[in-house]
């Protein structure tokens, strides 16, 4: 934004930010710029709509100016508000987690039949969520089911604290339990579901993800080996001894991988309980039982 020409209002300013992601050939330039510019001058979605003509400080499009330069350099939006919507709960990030997306509320769908249904036949749900990144699924769970309690992995503290502080923020806090451990390194006891988002991006493919992912997702959280299936064969071998015996697996997994995921899960008895598609109808979680 150029000196002496700042906006003076809410929808000069939407206008201004939008205009400029536009000419950057950011996509969904408009949806970026109503973020930006709500974040940045305290309004609502309706406010951009009803008071447009609202007059707004210095301070207001200083702060604008700021989110917009990082977003031009490539940091996605969400990364530069903090914080991201999943399954309606508005979830907390960190360096350490990945971008909780719509995508993965496919796994969310996949697996909520099975916690009611344990929860149904138990009075209770115990639910372990294997790579918990910010505790998206755990949490969106917890909240859909209050019968369920979930113990929430992953290697990275940062990533377990940011999971806590989310569980917090959601009101779930009494049934979550933040555990760091590499897959089952460090989990005892037995679980009627285990979920996982895992990497599942072979290692060859992280250098042509766009670059809003690859420079700021974690690596951990992306690269699935070379063959992007190293997660779901460690998944698979140490299910049957985490699992109760009526208990399900549900994983997502990446376009086109559902054939590979199955094959590695059937060496260990499993076999396909049902699947879930995301908003673009691809296959993207699949739930296995014994």
């Amino acid at each position: 934004m150029a000196e002496g020409a700042l906006p003076a209002t809410l929808g000069a300013l939407l206008r201004h930010v939008r205009r400029a992601l536009e000419e950057a050939g950011v996509t969904d330039a408009g949806l970026d710029a109503r973020l930006i510019v709500e974040h940045a001058a305290g309004a609502s979605r309706t406010d951009l709509v009803t008071d447009s003509g609202r007059p707004i400080g210095h301070a207001q499009v200083e702060a604008a100016r700021t989110m917009l330069a990082r977003r031009l350099a490539g940091e996605p939006v969400h990364r530069i508000l903090g914080s991201r919507e999943f399954y309606g709960l508005r979830l907390a990030l960190s360096a350490g987690t990945l971008e909780p997306r719509p995508d993965t509320e496919a796994l969310v769908e996949a697996a909520l039949p099975f916690a009611r249904r344990a929860a149904d036949r138990h009075g209770a749900c115990r639910i372990l969520d294997l790579g918990t990144g910010t505790g998206a699924v755990a949490l969106a769970l917890l909240a859909q089911e209050p019968r369920a309690q979930a113990v929430a992995s992953d290697i990275s503290p940062d990533a377990l604290a940011t999971a806590a502080a989310n569980a917090d923020m959601t009101g779930v806090a009494p049934r979550f339990t933040a555990v760091r451990s590499d897959w089952f390194g460090g989990i005892e006891g037995r679980f009627h579901l285990i979920v996982s988002n895992p990497p599942y991006i072979a290692s060859s493919e992280i250098a042509m993800l766009a670059k809003e992912v690859r420079e700021h997702d974690p690596r951990a959280a992306l690269d699935g080996g070379a063959d992007g299936l190293d997660a779901y064969r460690a998944i698979a071998a140490g299910a049957p001894a985490h699992l109760e015996t009526d208990g399900v697996v549900a994983v997502e997994i990446g376009i086109g991988q559902e054939a590979d995921v199955e094959a590695l899960f059937a060496t260990q008895g499993f076999g396909l309980a049902s699947t879930a598609r995301d908003l673009g109808d691809v296959l993207r979680a699949l739930v296995f039982a014994r």
